[in-house]
């Protein structure tokens, strides 16, 4: 492999460089938040009734 040109694994690092930015960004934004709204219902709804 020493025989290739500089140039070949410049464009190599850029590459795989760029798709691992890609990759990270795309894992960054794919997380989905929820709503504090839907928060604050979801607990008015577990209230428990203590029947003794």
């Amino acid at each position: 492999m020493p025989q290739m040109m500089p140039l070949s694994w410049l464009i190599l690092f850029i590459s795989f460089s760029t798709i691992f930015v890609l990759f990270n960004t795309m894992n960054y934004f794919s997380f989905t938040q929820t709503n504090k709204k839907m928060q604050k219902k979801i607990k008015l709804t577990k209230k428990t009734n203590w029947k003794w």
